[in-house]
């Protein structure tokens, strides 16, 4: 099964897109027009599939947790809560498709893993009254996938949670909190839960990576402009945003404390925790309010943040 899904990651590699370059004034890539992008052009690259080359998820089905065969107890989740609904997408099935285009209660969301990054994002897909649906644009930034909505192909940085090409170009994305933990403990907490089912209308594999080995190897399959040797590049990080001050709370830190750290951004109070058996890690205002934090490796999160704070345990 393994071979299979190298196989197919590497047929996909070298189907190129661009053939329409002509069409358009701007420099162009699998399609899209970069004229006056919000970040240099030279760094958007082609990951390899064309564009729709890794076809989304639009019709999304799901099944209740207590009849699930799928996934297995200890394989990741992005475990979403949103609008009185609740739900949890496999890594496994998003390493394949990387955006799932769903609602919850009527509301349009827009679900994202980047598996270079180890990026699980949801965002409200609506602008002002327009709603969007997202594809996989084939192409990088940063390492990072650029979605882009099918009204106006404009691309989208998902760490940026940005357009930064075509006509929506400096428009931002509203991020909701994303859990990015273990099926068995998601389940757990919310035994009401649905979770994304393996019948997509698509040929994969679910059950092997189309990117094995991935996640412990220091090597990057993309550049990226700014690095930092503080930590391995696919640490685990819980990357803040408040008001405009990053910080990034590696786990390997995390798992030195009692699993609770209050910390201020912003001039803001912050509790990050960190949950040492799963492997995951929130964050939220003393209020309670939940921060959209991001887990992310390390080199993807100092790539688009090399300012970023870092907390640090000092023994």
């Amino acid at each position: 099964m393994r071979n299979t899904a190298i196989t197919l990651l590497v047929l996909l590699l070298v189907v190129q897109s661009g053939t329409d370059s002509t069409s358009m004034a701007g420099p162009v890539k699998n399609g899209f027009d970069l004229a006056g992008a919000l970040v240099p052009e030279s760094e958007i690259l082609s990951g390899g599939p064309p564009r729709d080359g890794i076809p989304a998820i639009d019709a999304p089905r799901f099944v209740a947790a207590a009849a699930a065969t799928f996934p297995e107890g200890n394989e990741r989740v992005l475990g979403i809560r949103h609008n009185g609904v609740v739900k949890a997408y496999p890594v496994a099935i998003l390493n394949w498709h990387e955006i799932v285009n769903d609602t919850f209660a009527g509301e349009p969301i827009a679900v994202s893993y980047c598996p270079l990054c180890g990026t699980g994002i949801a965002y409200r897909a609506r602008t002002g009254d327009r709603e969007l649906s997202f594809g996989v644009s084939g192409l990088l930034y940063n390492s990072d996938m650029l979605l882009y909505d099918r009204k106006t192909r404009s691309l989208w940085s998902q760490i940026l949670r940005q357009a930064v090409s075509g006509p929506m170009k400096g428009t931002q994305l509203e991020a909701i909190p994303v859990d990015h933990t273990r099926w068995s403990e998601w389940r757990r907490q919310h035994p009401d839960t649905l979770v994304l089912s393996t019948d997509t209308g698509y040929q994969r594999d679910y059950a092997s990576s189309p990117y094995p080995g991935y996640e412990s190897s220091r090597k990057l399959w993309f550049p990226v402009p700014a690095q930092d040797d503080r930590y391995h590049p696919k640490e685990p990080v819980l990357g803040v945003e408040v008001d405009g001050e990053f910080k990034a709370y590696p786990f390997v830190e995390l798992g030195k404390t009692a699993g609770e750290v209050h910390d201020t951004l912003s001039g803001r109070s912050i509790i990050v925790s960190y949950d040492r058996r799963n492997h995951a890690a929130t964050a939220r205002f003393v209020n309670g309010e939940r921060l959209p934090a991001v887990t992310a490796f390390w080199f993807a999160w100092y790539a688009f943040h090399p300012g970023t704070g870092v907390y640090q345990v000092h023994q």
